[in-house]
């Protein structure tokens, strides 16, 4: 694999086609990570490549030697690896509770395009996924576990039940079930095929296409004894008063799937 630190962007011309043959918006790509890269603040952008093509993932690190746990952070549809609130609270605050974060940028699809019509860009997330595995082994992660917000979640649970390897836990935020699409509809059958822990969080006011199918995610993931479902009251999709909270129960809920203390050792 290569990997490269991110010292400037390129303007790619024409877009990447998925295996479906759909088109991923790589200016889009590119303009974000100029305008992430010019204001980053904590951790470091490093490009990594996944089918041939190169794309931005921000790394935090702890402050410990002997904290072996990273989590790749997967932001919401059209959004990326500095995204706020949630996305940048996440990758900020878990290292100061030994886990390192590596935050990809997810393939996108035109502003506004629909979930469904993101289907032909899952195999391109999937790669991007164990691409940064990869680089997290390369980094000395012992532990590696996924974090993934809304549309992230989904590719996230789509990597896992192809067979993803050296993934030891997944947390999904607000993981939908459409009703629509082909890989976006079949949020369910990914999930009984998952049969490592995995936290399912999301808002009491979330967008429907989560809350409604709160009891057939449970459902779909009654084999898994290591499934736990967290409901946040008073909150929407976008947690917009208490991020934090929903940081909280992800790196608590880590300590205990991953067998470490709450000072990070086994």
């Amino acid at each position: 694999m290569k990997i490269v630190k991110y010292a400037g962007i390129v303007l790619f011309a024409g877009c990447f086609f998925g295996q479906a043959g759909v088109a991923g918006d790589v200016k889009r790509e590119a303009d974000f990570a100029d305008d992430i890269t010019r204001m980053l603040t904590m951790g470091e952008a490093i490009r990594l490549e996944a089918r041939g093509r190169q794309f931005l993932s921000l790394y935090a690190d702890t402050e410990r030697a002997d904290d072996k746990g990273a989590a790749l952070i997967l932001h919401d549809i059209g959004g990326h690896p500095d995204q706020k609130p949630l996305i940048n609270a996440l990758r900020t605050v878990l290292p100061a509770h030994h886990w390192a974060t590596l935050a990809l940028q997810m393939p996108l699809r035109e502003r506004g395009a629909a979930m469904s019509e993101y289907d032909g860009l899952f195999p391109e997330a999937r790669a991007r996924i164990q691409a940064g595995i990869d680089y997290l082994k390369e980094r000395g992660a012992e532990s590696i576990v996924v974090v993934g917000y809304g549309l992230g979640g989904l590719m996230a649970a789509y990597a896992l039940s192809e067979g993803a390897a050296d993934i030891e836990a997944l947390v999904t935020i607000s993981l939908p079930v459409p009703e629509t699409g082909m890989k976006t509809a079949q949020t369910l059958e990914f999930i009984r095929k998952i049969k490592k822990p995995m936290l399912d969080i999301y808002g009491a006011l979330d967008v429907p296409e989560v809350t409604k199918s709160a009891r057939e995610r449970r459902l779909a993931a009654k084999a898994n004894s290591s499934y736990r479902q967290v409901r946040i009251e008073d909150e929407g999709h976008r947690y917009p008063h208490d991020e934090g909270l929903v940081v909280k129960r992800v790196y608590s809920w880590l300590s205990g799937v991953s067998g470490r203390t709450p000072a990070g050792r086994k």
